[in-house]
């Protein structure tokens, strides 16, 4: 009988063992998991809640974002005049949640099969080619201030931005300079 207790302690020690390493394994599991975990991804998971966004320069506004590039997200903005921006994911200094929303953002959305989507393989270059081909005028929203005109090309890592006035129609008289513009200097484009 001292025999059948002493097994049945062991077995529900190593059992205990077993539970506490297995744990600990999930733990660990989940943490290499949110250490992977990007802003875009966070930001997908979220979906089309609105966030507030603030900016290298300081600058907050509220944003719903609306879709997702590789590098940028684009976003419906304010909240009395409501305009669509895009907004380079390197512009961003943070992003304020309401604490309910944490949650959701952690859990991250399900893989494709590892093949990534389009939407993960458009870059902002991307979206400024578009632009450039519709030869709207843009503001673009710099670091170093706005700078208004029609992209004329867009590079690998800049666009060159025909300045002219606002309202003016890109003609080769209307431009008084043409800009080099890294992207990585790009804040914000109204759209």
């Amino acid at each position: 009988m001292r025999w059948d207790d002493l097994f049945d302690d062991l077995e529900s020690q190593l059992e205990r063992e077993l539970s506490a390493e297995e744990l600990d394994l999930q733990i660990e599991e989940e943490r290499l998991r949110l250490g992977r975990l990007s802003v875009r991804e966070r930001l997908l998971a979220l979906g089309s809640g609105t966030i507030a966004v603030t900016l290298v320069t300081g600058e907050r506004f509220t944003a719903r974002p609306v879709a997702f590039g590789r590098d940028w997200f684009s976003a419906d903005v304010g909240v009395e005049r409501v305009r669509q921006c895009v907004i380079p994911l390197g512009a961003i200094a943070g992003i304020s949640l309401a604490p309910g929303l944490v949650g959701g953002s952690l859990a991250g959305v399900a893989d494709a099969g590892g093949h990534p989507s389009l939407s993960d393989r458009l870059g902002l270059a991307f979206v400024l080619r578009d632009l450039c081909r519709r030869r709207r005028a843009v503001d673009l929203v710099l670091a170093s201030g706005e700078a208004h005109g029609t992209i004329d090309r867009v590079g690998r890592d800049h666009v060159d931005l025909a300045v002219h006035d606002r309202g003016e129609p890109r003609r080769e008289g209307a431009v008084r300079e043409v800009r080099i513009v890294p992207l990585a200097a790009l804040l914000l484009v109204p759209l």
